[in-house]
């Protein structure tokens, strides 16, 4: 078993028996800002799993992110009954909220991936991991599509999207028909049979 078969194991071990070492961390997450740029990843072995490399250009921001439900903002359209509600539902998860507010703070890189780090009672803190495309050391493929955690393109938030191969729409199914090989066949003309006519019954 390798290095960080042991780290995510110890991690998730911590976490299940609430050891006063992982307690102590998750105090010190509370006590910090609400958006903070770490040196080293919490979760070494999930972080390289997702893209991490220890190089430069690549960053990893931890955010904290209020569990429960989300209160509605206060409208000024009157006591309609539009506005009778005190709960809305975003769409979307705590994970891809915290992605999307760490792009918010950090315009000039891009959202690689993100995975949970802890909880609390209040609380849940996810890591942000991100690469600055303008850096000859960023090698990521997927770094040059901008605003990926917008437009749903990263790992969490691809979670929620149906999948395309089942239900393909009409410029997939004609993409999908121009991959495949065209093989022409001569066009022969066949020609009827005669089908002989059955003898009659004697009357």
């Amino acid at each position: 078993m390798g290095a960080y078969k042991y780290i995510s194991e110890t991690l998730q071990t911590q976490y299940k028996e609430r050891d006063p070492g992982y307690r102590q961390k998750i105090t010190n997450w509370r006590n910090a800002p609400v958006i903070e740029r770490v040196e080293h990843p919490a979760n070494l072995a999930r972080a390289r799993k997702l893209g991490y490399k220890a190089k430069q250009g690549y960053s990893v921001v931890r955010v904290r992110i209020d569990k429960g439900r989300r209160t509605r903002r206060k409208t000024m359209g009157g006591r309609k009954h539009k506005n009778y509600y005190r709960f809305v539902q975003p769409g979307m998860s705590h994970q891809v909220m915290a992605e999307q507010r760490v792009n918010r703070q950090y315009k000039n890189m891009e959202v690689l991936n993100s995975y949970w780090v802890g909880e609390d009672g209040m609380y849940k803190y996810f890591e942000v991991i991100l690469a600055d495309p303008e850096k000859k050391t960023v090698t990521a493929a997927s770094v040059i599509r901008k605003g990926r955690t917008f437009r749903g393109l990263t790992a969490k938030g691809n979670s929620g999207t149906p999948n395309k191969k089942v239900a393909m729409n009409k410029r997939l199914r004609r993409k999908a028909a121009a991959r495949k090989p065209y093989k022409f066949e001569r066009y022969v003309k066949k020609e009827k049979k005669e089908v002989a006519a059955a003898p009659s019954k004697p009357k």
